[in-house]
């Protein structure tokens, strides 16, 4: 008996077909992908699996039982992480955990073997609110969360997105340890490098399967999705290679070097940052400065510091000691004038789902203080510019995540602020949405905007211009790409990254 079957699945929402026609089936005990890009059906047919949402047609089992016409059974079978966080933030670990194993009429001393292993890691902080927790805590509570009824399937929607890369490759450790104990495992995930851990993916676009094998051979089939040609740059449109970027860089680098003695402008300039919660330095004496123009790739594990060190660039939060300037404002005393002379798009969606597109275009161009004439011309544009004509009025709740993600980058920097703050913009977005949003990222530089961005993703490190890594609230490196490879002796950002956070020694 499989796992899971299923057949000819179809689910529509009014007149959007979400699943058409879907047939598959995994085998007990494989680690099995569910990929494809943003609106490809992949949630839909996570929910008909775990018995929350009913197909208009076709026929699926899990472990046997029907998915309409024995929930029940299916239920206390299976565990589910879904793509949005699924903890109680205002809850503690452990209250998290007890409420969890109540729902499934157990208790967490009847399931504590199942989950010894990951609950250890963060069990001396049961008492800390799950809202409190670093990314890869939060993941590893809202694990132990799913298998503390020790359910026989477990599915995993996007359940790294917004995690860093050391905490993601833990994740994946922690899986393949429950596959060794016969779980079947069901993940969709937009990173690479963890769809070349299942054994077996099925690509969904559009709704449709095409194409079920390994990893591998389906990368390979669809590497124009997976892995799309290299982004545009310049004024003659040139595709760009890896090897083109890293030379461009390298002369951009030198370049900088030499402007910089000439007195080029600084649009960010950080010295002896510190920002402290009672005994705890979140930021802890950093030093930097971006030019104008720049493409600054502000990097860290998850609870290293980067977004407490953003709040206080953004005017959000003041810092205990050090100074800093933004677009010419101390960030001290002129928060105010640093906020208006902006742009952020946090890792939260920033924008007003129950509002259109063009409303919130003009919401926000507004409260920059721009004038009605240059909102109505410049909307216009920007609607054509992202191919967004013919949906300036769907609510903006309606749009896949790729399109929410572009949109909310495009109203952060309508005004032509002189620095825009990326807060991890691009998280849970498939790669050809990624790189058509790093196209507006090179468009903005062009035009002399400062992107100041931070990432989990680490090809996304290599398109910046230079890198700065913190590691317990401090900036253990800062450089090119190609320097801080050179410099530490590693392949690629990927391995820079990872060696320099596993060197980390304060506890979360």
């Amino acid at each position: 008996m499989k796992a899971i079957e299923v057949n000819h699945i179809s689910r529509s929402y009014g007149k959007v077909k979400a699943l058409q026609d879907v047939s598959f089936s995994v085998e007990k005990g494989e680690v099995f992908g569910l990929i494809g890009p943003d609106g490809a059906g992949k949630t839909s047919m996570f929910r008909i699996l775990c018995t929350l949402l009913l197909p208009d047609e076709g026929t699926a089992s899990v472990d046997g039982f029907d998915v309409v016409r024995q929930m029940k059974e299916i239920r206390r079978r299976v565990g589910y992480m879904p793509g949005k966080f699924s903890l109680y933030q205002d809850l503690t670990v452990e209250e998290n955990l007890t409420f969890f194993a109540t729902l499934f009429g157990t208790t967490v001393e009847e399931g504590y073997d199942s989950i010894k292993a990951i609950y250890s890691q963060i069990e001396r902080f049961k008492d800390r609110k799950a809202g409190a927790l670093s990314g890869g805590m939060k993941q590893k509570l809202a694990l132990s969360c799913a298998l503390v009824h020790q359910p026989s399937v477990l599915f995993l929607d996007e359940p790294t997105t917004g995690v860093d890369p050391v905490s993601r490759k833990e994740f994946w450790e922690m899986l393949a340890t429950l596959k060794e104990r016969g779980l079947t495992i069901v993940a969709s995930t937009p990173y690479l490098d963890e769809v070349r851990q299942c054994e077996r993916v099925a690509f969904l676009n559009e709704g449709r399967v095409q194409g079920i094998d390994r990893s591998e051979m389906i990368l390979d089939r669809f590497k124009e999705v997976f892995n799309p040609p290299g982004i545009e740059r310049g004024k003659k449109k040139e595709m760009v290679t890896v090897t083109q970027q890293q030379a461009e860089r390298a002369e951009r680098a030198g370049q900088a070097e030499r402007t910089e003695q000439a007195g080029q402008e600084n649009v960010i300039e950080v010295e002896h940052l510190v920002k402290a919660f009672g005994n705890f330095h979140a930021v802890d004496d950093i030093s930097f400065s971006v030019r104008k123009g720049e493409i600054f790739g502000f990097l860290g594990a998850n609870g290293a510091g980067k977004t407490t060190a953003m709040h206080m660039l953004t005017g959000l939060n003041q810092p205990t000691s050090g100074t800093g300037r933004v677009c010419g404002y101390d960030i001290r005393t002129q928060y105010e004038d640093i906020k208006r002379h902006i742009g952020y798009m946090s890792q939260k969606f920033s924008l007003y789902e129950d509002l259109t597109v063009a409303e919130n275009i003009r919401l926000f161009a507004g409260i920059y203080g721009m004038r009605k004439e240059e909102i109505k011309a410049k909307s216009e544009k920007l609607l054509r510019q992202l191919k967004f004509e013919d949906h300036a009025n769907d609510l903006v709740g309606s749009l896949p995540l790729g399109w929410k993600q572009k949109l909310a980058f495009s109203v952060s920097i309508f005004h032509e602020p002189g620095v825009v703050f990326l807060d991890e913009p691009t998280g849970g977005v498939d790669p050809a949405t990624r790189r058509q949003f790093w196209e507006l990222i090179y468009d903005a530089a062009s035009r002399g905007i400062t992107v100041f961005v931070t990432t989990h993703y680490m090809d996304e490190a290599e398109y910046c211009d230079r890198i700065s890594i913190m590691v317990d609230g401090k900036i253990s490196a800062i450089g090119t790409p190609e320097e801080l490879k050179r410099s530490l002796h590693q392949p690629d950002m990927d391995h820079v990254f990872t060696y320099l956070a596993r060197q980390a020694t304060r506890s979360e």
